[in-house]
């Protein structure tokens, strides 16, 4: 059988034009297109959900089962969460067309044609840029809707009236942390020596803070907003440049080899210290609220004797007619609960008897169990107004970013992107993905979050559960419902962290540079326990209105001594493991819990620091761990091995 060609006067191939040059491609309409992108687009997609899942379902079965309350607005969040997972798949798309082709191609080119102050101060105009497109910087801006500014006015203004200027000083901050980690690449400095003094001079500062009440509210702020900015944006373009700096030095010290390592920590540290700087400027500048110099609008705090009527519709009157059928047959229906008051109680024949009680019988309000609570959606939420907040902020976010990459590139280094370079299609995606992500996390995440935040404090205390008009609780006594609170947020932190991508990638990564020292399987069983110590720890410090500085002073200073200990290599991975544990899910729910938590608890300001406690737990789990593991080696290293005979082999 002859084969077909598109010669004249022989059978045309279909689909084949044989007057036009490129008659070899074929021309697939819109169905054909869909059908082969659509196992991509599934993969994507999934990859993003696999990362989403456990968290969700984690809180969804937590609130029904354990805490027994309906899910308000379940539709809108079930939508926000497949907006999200939508949302983080065009953006971690565009990241990897757009972005980090831009990002690769100057770390390559900067350090070979620039000298050592053009490339410092482009690393900082980087790390400022790459902070304002991270997607968890637009959570700082809302977080401070659910901040009492009676109970912390210079934590208030700073979320409220000087929100810019946080984001500023948080990018700034990542800024001097990237002049930092190209320095260290350039001079082979180690970690050891920039991050001891950092930790030490942020535990200093803190320690000065928390003696100030105005300035120990904002404590837990700053320390999040350290966990808040390594994330898929920063973390990736600058690793970048880092690794493009380190190919043109060369550097021959043991720490070449995993040399791209360490710049994320000092990414987390700064901002810090950026944050407590600014509160401080404040603080002596008098202009946050309830301050003379304040020049923001005031605002209106409802009285607690409004809120009132509210909470004592957890308790109904009973009726006369309620009160004549207990007379009558002895016997109270199901909805009432006894108390006494008063009596004498002594042990008789084995029983407690109380003698000369007041019994009071109060009339309980019946919440009928529901899995869905009877509200599906929240009506008060202006959608179109947040889908165009939404897409201006990821225009401010990609848009300057990708300018700022794009001149440098053809400005300052005469370079041109390889035309196989779909960076046009990659910034599109990032922009979508983003608007997407913003408005998933407006209506989906933030709603979960808060919603579970503001419901954990039941088991523990008398409150007004979300969606509710009346006060329930608490569902154990004493220290138990707390036992109970601080175990699910260990359970959610292991759990969340295991279920994190990264966390793969790094254990494969920490595998091969340890060759097999450290097994990918340990790493990542050490910086879970880690995360979930931490943030079980978070919700303690919230249950029991700890001070935030006295729960970070002790796993910091073990921290430290550990460092000193450890190698370089052990260090190095082990400080950037707490970033793999701020992802762009992680971030906004656990913001969103801890606040919730921390507005529903009597006595707490705020649930700031919960993010803090997460990134210095892996720390030290994976310092121990690693340092626990070098011992074994060691050890079986040195132990004499004995060769056995023929004889005594089979005599064994």
């Amino acid at each position: 059988m002859s084969e077909p060609t598109s010669e004249a006067g022989s059978n045309p191939v279909p689909g084949v034009n044989p007057e036009r040059p490129d008659s070899s491609r074929f021309n697939l309409g819109w169905r054909d297109t869909l059908r082969v992108l659509w196992p991509y687009v599934k993969r994507n997609f999934m990859n993003q959900v696999s990362g989403i899942w456990f968290i969700v379902t984690y809180l969804v079965v937590f609130q029904l089962l354990i805490l027994q309350l309906p899910v308000s607005y379940a539709l809108m969040i079930g939508v926000g969460i497949l907006i999200v997972a939508a949302g983080l798949m065009f953006f971690m798309e565009g990241l990897r067309l757009g972005l980090m082709p831009l990002g690769e191609e100057i770390g390559s080119v900067l350090p070979k044609h620039s000298r050592m102050p053009v490339i410092l101060v482009f690393a900082f105009l980087l790390g400022v840029g790459a902070t304002f497109a991270e997607p968890a910087i637009a959570v700082l801006k809302s977080a401070g809707a659910g901040i009492a500014p009676d109970a912390a006015p210079l934590l208030y203004s700073l979320l409220n009236d000087f929100s810019g200027q946080l984001v500023a000083c948080v990018g700034i901050g990542v800024g001097f942390a990237v002049v930092l980690g190209v320095l260290r690449f350039f001079f082979a400095w180690p970690l050891k020596m920039l991050a001891i003094p950092s930790v030490g001079a942020l535990l200093g500062v803190s320690f000065f803070y928390s003696t100030i009440p105005h300035l120990n509210d904002v404590l837990g702020l700053a320390w999040d907003c350290g966990a808040v900015t390594t994330g898929p944006v920063t973390v990736p373009l600058v690793l970048a440049l880092g690794i493009g700096v380190c190919r043109v030095v060369s550097a021959k010290n043991g720490d070449a080899g995993n040399s791209g390592f360490g710049i994320v920590t000092l990414a987390s540290l700064f901002p810090i210290l950026a944050v407590l700087l600014l509160a401080g400027y404040h603080y002596l500048a008098q202009d946050y609220y309830g301050t003379a110099g304040y020049q923001g609008a005031e605002v209106v705090v409802a009285q607690e004797e409004a809120a009132t009527s509210t909470f004592e519709k957890s308790l109904l009157p009973i009726s006369h007619s309620e009160m004549q059928a207990y007379l009558r047959d002895g016997e109270l229906p199901e909805g009432y609960r006894f108390s006494f008051e008063g009596g004498a109680a002594e042990l008789v024949d084995g029983r407690i008897v109380v003698a000369d009680p007041t019994v009071v019988i109060e009339k309980q309000y019946l919440r009928p169990f529901a899995f869905v609570g009877q509200e599906h959606w929240d009506t008060s939420v202006p959608m179109l107004e947040r889908w165009k907040s939404a897409m201006m902020d990821a225009l401010r976010a990609i848009i300057p970013l990708c300018v700022f990459l794009y001149l440098v590139l053809r400005m300052l280094l005469k370079q041109k992107l390889d035309p196989r370079n779909d960076v046009g299609v990659g910034i599109t995606f990032a922009f979508v993905g983003m608007a997407l992500f913003g408005l998933g996390i407006a209506i989906g995440l933030t709603p979960l979050g808060a919603q579970l935040g503001s419901n954990v404090p039941i088991a523990f205390a008398e409150i007004v559960p979300w969606g509710l008009d009346h006060r329930e609780g608490p569902l154990f006594a004493g220290h138990g419902g707390k036992l109970m609170a601080i175990g699910f947020a260990f359970f959610l932190g292991y759990g969340a962290t295991l279920a994190e991508p990264a966390l793969n990638a790094l254990g494969e990564t920490v595998e091969r540079l340890t060759v097999g020292a450290f097994r990918k399987k340990l790493l990542m069983q050490s910086v879970a326990l880690g995360v979930g110590m931490g943030i079980a720890a978070g919700i303690m410090k919230i249950a029991y209105n700890l001070p935030l500085f006295w729960l970070l002073l002790p796993p910091y200073l073990l921290v430290l001594v550990l460092t000193i200990k450890a190698p370089h290599d052990f260090v190095n991975f082990s400080w950037d493991s707490a970033g793999v544990t701020t992802g762009p899910i992680t971030v906004p729910l656990v913001l969103a819990m801890g606040l919730g938590v921390g507005a529903n608890v009597p006595g707490v300001s705020d649930g700031f620091g919960i993010l803090a406690l997460a990134s210095v737990g892996p720390i030290l789990t994976v310092l121990t761990v690693g340092l626990y593991t070098q011992r074994q080696r060691r050890l079986d290293a040195e132990e004499p091995q004995t060769t056995l005979t023929p004889v005594e082999e089979l005599a064994g």
